[in-house]
Order: structure tokens, then C-alpha cells, then sequence
């Protein structure tokens, strides 16, 4: 069962989400962004999602901070991460990405069905990816060009 850990502090969006993913056969583990950096990190690395939904805008946690400390840790460094925020402005889209963000979404373009669509269709790219990958390996493990 894929995995997505959700950190928004918006409980209507939090809950909406973790819905629509519960409905369509993902495992989800959610923080309202209330506790500690140090803490949330142990609970991700614990739960290892293939993807977290992250929102940059957080009353207690600074989102950029967030992003960096996953990507900074070996056990959670491969796990996608999906912006999903009001912030607009380059700047902040530019961080993100530069310290590891998979990918960028608006709220105000985005309502939480289409979003949590393009999450799932990315996702299920990623296994016919995967699986096209594993198909095009030999006896001895490596990919053929």
C-alpha cells in the first residue's frame, strides 16, 4: 500500500485529503503542523512515506526548513515531496525546489480533488516507471540501455 504523509495546518484541507487518499487504497498519516520540527521528522521517518504534501505556510513550523531537513536525511532523502501552498511569489517556488521539492502546486489553481489526482496519476507514473525499469533488467541486475 503506497504511503503520503500530509503536513497542513489547515484542518478542512488536512482532512479532504487524507479522505480522498483513504478512499483510494493509500496509507495516510497527518500533521497539523503543531509540534515540534525534530518531532515530525521522527514520525515521517517512522512512517516512511513515498511522498509527503507539504504545505510552506505553517503557524509553529517553517516549511522551507522542513524540506531541507528530509532531504538532509539519509533515511528519508529519496522521499518526493509535494508543495501544495498560497504562496505564489518565485522566490519561494525557487527555494523549494532548489532544496528538494519534487513539485510545486497552488491552492488558489488547485482544489484538493484535482490536486490529490495529479498526486496519484504522478505516483502511478512513478510505478510504470518502476516496474518498465525492472522489466529491462538482466541476469545480473543492471539496467540495459
Amino acid at each position: 500500500m503506497k504511503k503520503i504523509f500530509i503536513v497542513e495546518d489547515d484542518s478542512d484541507i488536512l482532512y479532504g485529503l487524507s479522505d480522498i487518499f483513504s478512499s483510494n487504497d493509500y496509507e495516510v498519516e497527518l500533521s497539523d503542523s503543531t509540534e515540534e520540527l525534530d518531532d515530525l521528522l521522527k514520525r515521517i521517518k517512522k512512517f516512511k512515506p513515498e511522498v509527503i504534501i507539504l504545505d510552506l505556510v505553517l503557524p509553529r513550523l517553517e516549511g522551507l526548513d522542513i524540506i531541507k531537513k528530509i532531504k538532509e536525511d539519509d533515511d528519508t532523502s529519496n522521499t518526493e515531496i509535494f508543495i501544495f501552498t498560497d504562496l505564489s511569489d518565485e522566490d519561494s517556488k525557487s527555494r523549494s525546489v532548489g532544496l528538494g521539492a519534487n513539485y510545486y502546486f497552488l491552492k488558489s489553481e488547485f482544489d484538493i480533488y484535482t490536486f490529490s489526482s495529479r498526486v496519484m496519476r504522478i505516483m502511478g507514473r512513478a510505478d510504470e516507471d518502476n516496474k518498465k525499469e525492472e522489466s529491462e533488467e538482466d541476469d545480473s541486475g543492471l539496467v540495459m540501455d
